[in-house]
């Protein structure tokens, strides 16, 4: 077992030993066993082998006894016998907001709830709000909790669900026999979320190909597994979180393979267009092929089958139909933007705020990966929560921009802030300080209860403000966690446009807001994107990527994307809004 399994294990025990209610001193050795596992240097099975366990601070002899076995036997039979004494559905009541271990206890102890099904009831009954330290609001924020888990499934984020993904396919490509293979379904068109993993193979011979895919070292489960076509529940940690899913695997021969990557990408919605177009020309399309009874249309590639219907090729992230077809038939399919085009990155946090790296690490980092501009987005006074910064902080800071720029070379540290957007809709900082910033990010990071026609106010007020370049994470939504707040995004969008503001896609996975479809409206009507990685640390910077899937989605060419443009070129436009900034 890997450092990030055995971490899992040791919290797994702690979170149970809560819903037990044991006590805090026994139930957060373990949670803290685990984080001392995980920023621990060196190679685990090694320590194990070596017994040195002990010598680590904070690992006692029995936590090193229950390492030791998890290490060597991949098991645990206390951790087991925890899983068999505790009720499946306390443990998934923890999703939901507001439901920690003590509290899922004390609705286990009072009203007998161990089911997500009689939380529900007791919810809608009106139980929940008479238990002491729970209340009306609580009660409802569960049922809205239940509402959002009902809908959201059990589902990935992508920057989750895409390493696991592309880890068993580089495996699967590795097999003898494999001709070709590809990611399908809503991985390959960069969907936010994904349910599970298509991977798609051609061969002429399946039946191996099948009996090492069922023996991958990311395999934790065989579901089924026929002579085509077998189905696996992988696993995999991918930056100390685990991503769990159901991964599918077909085989088709290699003259199938154009038709069945087509189909098994879909969106459903695209493919019944594309079916309709072949019915229209007296064909059939299909998994199989693109055929009648008298004839069949060979295909190489997807790009063939296209041609065939009259299209040119359409990227998969382009297959929803939102207008793809028409655009083919127009032959206007934008070329879109690529993670190449990317020139520098805005938003970003360092030690000043709730960052985890200096100015001038981050500014290295950003060159390493080469890109040309590091743009500073601490936050602003009123979030003391993430150590904003008062003004005497941020002029500091701007003289530390100037030190550290005079010395790197290959990268500028542009001067920025993430600005609070207050309950009024005016700013966290005062004009005179605003003026002093390269730009400025306006976001909303409290009061998410307000009335939708409250917070488009708020938003539309701050859009206004002369100070403001951007717009910051549109909806606060939290994917998978939290729906954002109620605000109308299309007044937004109207005011963004009206001021000649800029719209973010906050690249953060968890975020990835504005969403694909408002991204494709906010380039209709104008309105430049920019694509910030919302970087807390050095290793989030390349989290531009995912914003980057998310303009592709909205339609968005090079030219739509601000930090597409070299250094000059920026600075020559943040100067040019800046001289409209009040003083």
């Amino acid at each position: 077992m890997t450092k990030d399994d055995v971490a899992d294990a040791l919290n797994e025990i702690g979170t149970l030993l809560e819903l037990k209610g044991e006590n805090a001193f026994r139930t957060n050795a373990y949670h803290n066993a685990a984080r001392l596992l995980q920023s621990l240097p060196g190679d685990l099975n090694q320590m194990v082998a070596e017994g040195k366990l002990e010598e680590v601070r904070g690992i006692g002899d029995a936590l090193a006894e229950k390492i030791t076995t998890l290490v060597t036997t991949g098991k645990l039979p206390y951790l087991e016998e925890l899983r068999a004494s505790v009720p499946e559905g306390l443990v998934q009541m923890l999703r939901l907001p507001g439901l920690g271990p003590k509290k899922v206890k004390a609705l286990h102890t009072n009203l007998q709830i161990d089911t997500i099904e009689k939380l529900k009831a007791a919810c809608e009954a009106g139980e929940v709000a008479k238990q002491k330290g729970f209340g009306a609001k609580t009660q409802q924020k569960i049922l809205d909790g239940l509402a959002f888990i009902d809908k959201v499934g059990h589902r990935v984020r992508i920057d989750l669900a895409l390493p696991l993904g592309l880890a068993l396919l580089e495996q699967v490509r590795a097999f003898p026999g494999v001709i070709r293979s590809e990611l399908c379904g809503s991985l390959r068109r960069r969907k936010e979320t994904t349910g599970d993993i298509d991977i798609l193979v051609s061969s002429a011979s399946p039946q191996p190909i099948m009996d090492a895919f069922v023996k991958i070292t990311e395999v934790v489960q065989v579901i089924a597994q026929g002579p085509t076509k077998s189905s696996v529940l992988a696993a995999m940690h991918v930056r100390g979180e685990k991503a769990t899913l159901q991964a599918d695997l077909r085989v088709v021969t290699d003259d199938q393979f154009p038709f069945a990557l087509h189909y098994f990408t879909g969106s459903k919605e695209h493919n019944i267009r594309m079916r309709q177009r072949a019915i229209d020309r007296g064909l059939t399309l299909n998994e199989y092929a693109l055929a009648n009874e008298t004839r069949s249309v060979p295909c190489k590639d997807e790009a063939d089958i296209f041609a065939a219907l009259g299209l040119p090729y359409i990227e998969p992230e382009l297959r929803e139909d939102t207008g793809e077809i028409e655009a083919g038939e127009q032959k206007t399919l934008p070329a879109l933007v690529k993670d190449s085009d990317i020139r520098g990155v805005f938003h970003n946090h360092t030690t000043a705020s709730d960052g985890t790296a200096s100015l001038e690490q981050m500014a290295l980092a950003t060159k390493a990966l080469g890109l040309e501009y590091f743009g500073v987005g601490d936050h602003s006074q009123s979030l003391t929560i993430a150590r904003g910064l008062p003004p005497g902080a941020v002029r500091k800071q701007w003289a530390e921009i100037d030190r550290v720029n005079a010395k790197l070379s290959g990268v500028r540290i542009i001067k920025g802030s993430e600005v609070d957007i207050l309950e009024d809709g005016s700013l966290d900082y005062d004009d005179e300080l605003l003026a002093g910033f390269d730009y400025v990010v306006a976001s909303v990071h409290s009061l998410f209860a307000m009335p939708e026609a409250e917070m488009t106010a708020r938003v539309c007020k701050a859009l206004a403000h002369p100070a403001v370049t951007m717009l910051g994470h549109a909806t606060g939504r939290l994917l998978l966690k939290r729906e954002g707040y109620k605000i109308n995004l299309e007044e937004v969008l109207k005011a963004a446009a009206k001021h000649g503001k800029m719209i973010e896609i906050n690249a953060q996975p968890s975020r990835l807001d504005l969403d694909w479809r408002y991204v494709k409206r906010a380039k209709a009507m104008g309105i430049p994107i920019v694509i910030n990685p919302d970087a807390h640390s050095p290793g989030e910077l390349g989290l531009y990527t995912f914003g980057v899937q998310v303009a592709r989605r909205g339609w968005l060419t090079k030219d739509d994307v601000f930090n597409t443009r070299s250094l000059p070129d920026v600075m020559k436009e943040l100067n040019r809004r800046k001289q409209k900034t009040p003083a």
